[in-house]
């Protein structure tokens, strides 16, 4: 099987997580399925990333892997000992079977979690400090296993650290705002100049397999996000505008949000991913792959949201 993509590398795929939002979409015929259950795709394997046997005959005869498997669930309220279990033993386990399969190309899907909070800032891969959340913890030591298991097995290994992914069958944020957009309950957020960084579903697919298929990519870790940061506010209306909901002519003050969020610790997380920023720069893949998000707000919500 050759993967059908610019500057294409040869060999058979495998996708972890090839059930997921990402993964079904980076799927193709011919490539190896892994996942935890049994599905209808005829090169499916069932594995576990907590089992290195069932890692080791997943990755046998493969020469790429597309890691998009996870605990996806980001809210520091969320499982520790999950993150940690599945976001970083996993990963290290899988990058570790590769290897020792002669996997040539592995690229994880990471996250921006996986580095400290930017603040107001938009920030770059050279951002310092700590992630907060186990989540970011989790990834943050998976990203450093990838590139130690890059060094010792001679393999061409890539950390993709994702900003907030949205597109069809997405469960994500702007989805749920789309539901309570539609349901009539959302609040009208205010415009407070904050800047979110977020990219589309069809544009990671398509940096995972270039990053795959150029050598410049091997060792590297790069930030994927829209070129563009957007406001809460300009996410919402543009959401409305998408969903033909009439215009929004008020707001909700941010201190009464920012009051309600104080109230109540996994409310105020939901407050400040409306109003607060995460902006993150995709200015090193873009200078050394050539490579720039295509799909713009509009085009992806409308995407996201189709019937």
């Amino acid at each position: 099987m050759t993967l059908r993509n610019e500057a294409d590398s040869s060999g058979k795929t495998l996708v972890a997580g090839a059930s997921g939002f990402i993964g079904r979409r980076l799927l193709r015929p011919g490539d190896r399925a892994l996942a935890r259950t049994a599905g209808d795709n005829p090169d499916g394997v069932v594995g576990d990333l907590n089992d290195p046997a069932s890692l080791a005959l997943a990755c046998a005869g493969i020469e790429t892997v597309f890691h998009c498997a996870g605990y996806a669930h980001a809210f520091t309220s969320s499982d520790p000992d999950a993150h940690w279990r599945i976001n970083f033993e996993g990963a290290r386990n899988l990058v570790n079977a590769a290897g020792a399969a002669g996997v040539r190309r592995f690229v994880f899907l990471s996250s921006v979690k996986a580095m400290a909070e930017p603040g107001e800032a938009c920030v770059d891969e050279g951002w310092p400090g700590e992630p907060a959340t186990p989540y970011g913890k989790a990834k943050r030591a998976a990203e450093d296993a990838v590139l130690e298991a890059g060094e010792r097995y001679g393999m061409h290994v890539v950390n993709l650290r994702l900003a907030m992914v949205y597109g069809r069958g997405g469960r994500g944020n702007l989805e749920r705002m789309a539901r309570g957009i539609r349901a009539g309950w959302f609040p009208p957020l205010p415009e407070t100049g904050n800047r979110r960084s977020l990219v589309h579903v069809d544009d990671v697919v398509e940096v995972v397999r270039r990053v795959a298929a150029r050598p410049e990519a091997r060792g590297r870790t790069y930030i994927v996000a829209d070129a563009r940061a957007y406001s809460g506010r300009e996410i919402q209306d543009a959401m409305r505008a998408v969903l033909r909901a009439p215009t929004l002519r008020w707001s909700v003050p941010a201190g009464m949000l920012r009051a309600a969020g104080r109230l109540n610790g996994r409310l105020g997380e939901i407050v400040d991913r409306l109003i607060g920023s995460a902006c993150y720069s995709p200015a090193r893949i873009e200078r050394e792959l050539g490579w720039r998000a295509k799909v713009g707000l509009e085009a992806g919500l409308r995407e996201m949201l189709k019937k």
